[in-house]
């Protein structure tokens, strides 16, 4: 069984991470607008690089300096857009999947009119877009929420962002929905555990009379609302739309089979799925459920919040899939680094230069579990190797750890549809070199197009093929035969 003839090969960016301008066109400060490059801290320290106090946010609000704050400057997408759509095209994409500045479209959140600049600028890349015969996938918040909701209501903490998320969805559905079918809501809506402020704007010495624990489940619990309204007016606003929730897919080996070992496992897939089960199922997991009440947290709902999720679920599920990992009652063992968590190393396993573990079999275990327990269409939309690139004297990127990495990852996929999954895209991350979402790197490379730029933002930004764009190119146009 081969893939769809219509299978949505492309990449995935985010707004906050390839735009830049971060202070023109009435754009409004974004959380990402805080994050600071850090390099005396380990790329492993993932608590250092994501902790952001009320203090450190005041300095950053008073600064106006790029420098040490990578996502103001992105790549400059915001100015080179056609460039880079043109690259994508030339590798034959069918999709690409973009995420909208909630700060383009409302600076502060909170505005009773749109900015028309934001409205105008992502209408025209939609434009771009079809002019290449690109399918757009949206999602409306990748970690760029207003810095101004964080401030004033503890971001998401606050159920009034229901209805300000819901307003400016309704806002980008009027006004995308002619170019717009495919849609999300919250990027990997489960990190807001990992990195509460970057996800949902908590700022922990906030958290008065509450703790960081229940102010994160109670986050959830409204972004979970915002999402179910943003799927109802999504469907009626533009009939033929189809809106998902998004997941990081965290598959958890034991290991060992010490019984320890396997129920550590169990509740880390279990906790990882919940955020799913709750967005397609329609309600809370009994056992998720009972989790809170015995750590006595108590989730403040509104009286038609469980209706609203059980009738508004989401249509697919996206997922991210970057490593998997292990779990052990051992402490003495040696962690490693994933997708912003930590997890015991795995011996049978390599690593990238970050630490990330390469398991390509682990694509398509979790693509066969998604697919048992939803049995709804499924997309990756984020898959890929951070690495470190040499431009050689001549200009080229020879990046052939990338290719067997994607190769590799590909080739499962292909499996995975053989047995039964329905799998109806592939967005890798990223298709052009950005600024880390975790560390705020550049020398973090995911892209098959190289951009001349430093750590500090030092560089031309002149793009560059890397030997990656040309194999890609190659897969796109044989539906993913030719993987050599």
């Amino acid at each position: 069984m081969s893939l769809r003839k219509n299978f949505l090969w492309g990449g995935a960016i985010a707004a906050n991470q390839v735009e830049g301008a971060w202070n023109l066109d009435n754009k409004g400060m974004s959380v990402a607008d805080v994050a600071t490059y850090k390099p005396n801290v380990d790329v492993k320290d993932y608590k250092a690089h994501n902790t952001v106090t009320s203090e450190m946010i005041q300095q950053a609000k008073e600064d106006s300096e790029i420098q040490w704050y990578p996502k103001r400057r992105g790549i400059d997408f915001y100015h080179r857009y056609k460039e880079d759509i043109q690259l994508f095209a030339e590798m034959g994409f069918k999709a690409l999947r973009i995420s909208i500045a909630w700060t383009r479209i409302f600076p502060n959140g909170e505005e009773l009119e749109p900015n028309s600049a934001g409205i105008e600028y992502y209408k025209n890349i939609f434009k771009e877009l079809k002019k290449h015969d690109i399918e757009p996938i949206v999602t409306l918040s990748h970690y760029e929420m207003p810095l101004a909701l964080s401030e004033k209501y503890n971001g998401w903490v606050d159920r009034k962002l229901i209805d300000l998320f819901v307003n400016y969805a309704e806002v980008c559905f009027t006004a995308f929905g002619k170019y717009v079918k495919y849609w999300l809501t919250f990027n990997e809506i489960d990190s807001v555990g990992r990195h509460p402020f970057t996800t949902a704007g908590i700022v922990e010495d906030k958290c008065k009379e509450y703790s960081l624990e229940e102010a994160i489940y109670q986050a959830l619990h409204h972004q979970y609302v915002a999402a179910a309204i943003a799927t109802k007016r999504c469907h009626q606003l533009i009939p033929e739309s189809k809106m998902g929730c998004m997941l990081t897919k965290l598959t958890t080996y034991p290991n060992t089979c010490k019984p320890e070992d396997v129920l550590l496992s169990l509740q880390s897939n279990l906790d990882n799925y919940a955020h799913a089960d709750i967005q397609i199922f329609g309600e809370y997991p009994p056992l998720y459920k009972q989790r809170l009440q015995n750590k006595g947290i108590e989730i403040k709902k509104g009286k038609e919040d469980d209706q609203l999720l059980k009738e508004n679920t989401a249509d697919y599920l996206a997922f991210s899939y970057y490593m998997s990992r292990t779990e052990s009652s051992d402490p003495t063992l040696e962690q490693t680094s994933g997708n912003t968590i930590m997890g015991v190393k795995n011996p049978y396993l390599p690593s990238t230069e970050w630490g990330w573990q390469i398991d390509p079999v682990g694509l398509k275990i979790s693509l066969l579990e998604l697919q048992d327990r939803y049995n709804i269409p499924l997309i990756i939309v984020e898959n890929g190797m951070g690495a470190k690139d040499e431009v050689t004297s001549d200009g080229k990127i020879h990046d052939n750890y990338r290719i067997n990495y994607m190769k590799q990852h590909i080739k499962e996929i292909m499996d995975a549809v053989e047995a039964g999954v329905d799998l109806f895209g592939y967005t890798s991350w990223a298709p052009i070199d950005l600024i880390s979402v975790s560390t705020s790197q550049m020398s973090k490379r995911y892209g098959y197009i190289y951009v001349d730029q430093d750590d500090l933002g030092n560089g031309t930004l002149k793009r560059l093929k890397k030997d990656s764009f040309y194999w890609y190119k190659q897969v796109i146009e044989s539906n993913g035969q030719k993987l050599d």
